[in-house]
């Protein structure tokens, strides 16, 4: 009987961190050169079809700062997500997500980009893996896409991982632009406080801790 209880409280206690994880808040904030930001997200347990491990963020906000080009952007009000539109990749990209996307921009955008910044407003808690056939960097609590949000004034922002590469910690970039013209665009040297997957381990350790505890104790009674 004794044990029966204890397997049951495992089960429930691992279902609590699980929906926890699955269903939440990731409150960061980020700086980089000429910029700044404070972000809330909110995710449910609904996942990209492609990669389970990917959380869908279903709202934003926070603050958004950008004095790089004369933008003079100070603690700008993060409003909305821009929806997803599960564009297709290139051919050769057999990596990216289900939910891919791409806003175009008509004007000064790295060639690289080929006239497009690209989203798809996922969430890793436990770090992205490669979602990019021909960018072998993971890492991060979002993929090289990212996550793109307006605020306002026609102006939109997106905000990626470029992966972790040669450090303990995920390099981020920033652009700012509209559909004809890319006002900034810092392709990275973003560091971002915190970094989720430090808490995801640190909940999964606690788990075991608890888990390790509880059967001692349980273990002494039965014997």
């Amino acid at each position: 009987m004794i044990i029966r209880k204890f397997t049951l409280t495992m089960a429930l206690f691992a279902v609590s961190l699980t929906s926890q994880v699955e269903a939440g808040v990731f409150d960061f904030s980020f700086t980089g050169p000429g910029v700044s930001g404070s972000v809330v997200l909110t995710y449910g347990a609904a996942t990209d079809a492609k990669y389970s491990q990917a959380y869908e963020v279903t709202g934003i906000s926070g603050s958004f700062t950008d004095t790089n080009n004369g933008l003079n952007i100070v603690n700008a009000a993060i409003g909305s997500l821009v929806a997803i539109t599960h564009d297709t990749p290139e051919v050769t990209n057999l990596l990216a997500p289900n939910d891919f996307s791409r806003f175009a921009v008509a004007a000064n955008l790295p060639v690289d980009n080929g006239g497009f910044l690209t989203y798809d407003n996922l969430y890793y808690p436990a770090g992205s893996p490669q979602t990019a056939s021909d960018y072998p960097a993971s890492g991060g609590f979002l993929d090289i896409y990212g996550l793109m949000f307006d605020i306002g004034g026609g102006k939109v922002v997106n905000f990626w991982s470029n992966g972790i590469s040669g450090g303990s910690a995920a390099d981020y970039g920033v652009a700012v632009a509209n559909t004809l013209t890319a006002f900034d665009y810092v392709s990275g040297g973003v560091s971002v406080v915190p970094e989720p997957n430090i808490l995801f381990l640190l909940g999964n350790g606690l788990l075991a801790l608890v888990l390790k505890q509880r059967y001692s104790h349980i273990k002494s009674r039965i014997n």
